[in-house]
């Protein structure tokens, strides 16, 4: 179990997995540390996976130069306007979640983040993870630093959750209404969206069996 006294480190993740967010909700507090670099491969910073009706799909933000440019701090990452991203974003979220029971609540807000005009990857990032904050009624706070000032007994879950590797966390998956299920098993692995557009505010609950927390 996750000391519930701790924070935990987890970087900027754009609409993180429903797994990260149990995490960070058992604790409370997230921080993001915008100077972090030397990442394994930043796939889950720029990329969250969705359920819709052709199955998972993986959504990705384009970004400037290489993602693997380990040198380059997470507050310098630059997004791309490459290939009409946003409008195919938007496209996708709503072809899975507009007949779900709570897009309709949630669309405006999203619809301002997708479409906005952010130049760095940590400002769509935080902007989406506000309102994923706020819709959801989250109890936690997320503290964005700079520099090597994250606190020394703060859970680096940096490359241990919320990447292509299942982690081993003690975060169990509880299972939830997917709409798009259907008889198939259970999809553990989603982004926090998917929790959101199918439960609303009750996802917290979900959340907080997940990390066994009362």
């Amino acid at each position: 179990m996750i000391p519930d006294q701790a924070a935990v480190v987890m970087g900027s993740m754009s609409a993180a997995s429903v797994r990260c967010y149990a995490a960070a909700l058992q604790t409370r507090t997230l921080i993001v540390d915008l100077d972090e670099r030397h990442l394994p491969l930043r796939h889950s910073h720029h990329r969250y996976r969705i359920d819709g009706p052709n199955g998972v799909q993986t959504l990705t933000i384009p970004l400037v130069g290489s993602t693997n440019n380990m040198m380059t701090p997470l507050k310098d990452v630059l997004i791309s306007e490459h290939g009409d991203w946003r409008r195919l974003h938007w496209g996708a979220l709503f072809s899975a979640y507009g007949r779900s029971p709570y897009f309709d609540y949630a669309a405006d807000d999203l619809s301002r983040v997708i479409h906005g005009s952010q130049r760095y990857l940590h400002e769509f990032n935080r902007e989406l993870h506000e309102v994923i904050v706020d819709f959801m009624d989250l109890d936690m706070e997320t503290l964005y630093i700079e520099g090597s000032r994250v606190p020394q007994d703060a859970i680096d879950l940096r490359g241990r959750i919320g990447t292509k590797k299942a982690d081993t966390l003690p975060i169990a998956n509880v299972p939830y209404y997917q709409m798009w299920t259907g008889n198939d098993a259970f999809r553990s692995d989603l982004s926090i969206l998917d929790l959101m557009m199918n439960m609303g505010r009750e996802g917290i609950f979900t959340l907080l069996k997940m990390a066994q927390r009362k």
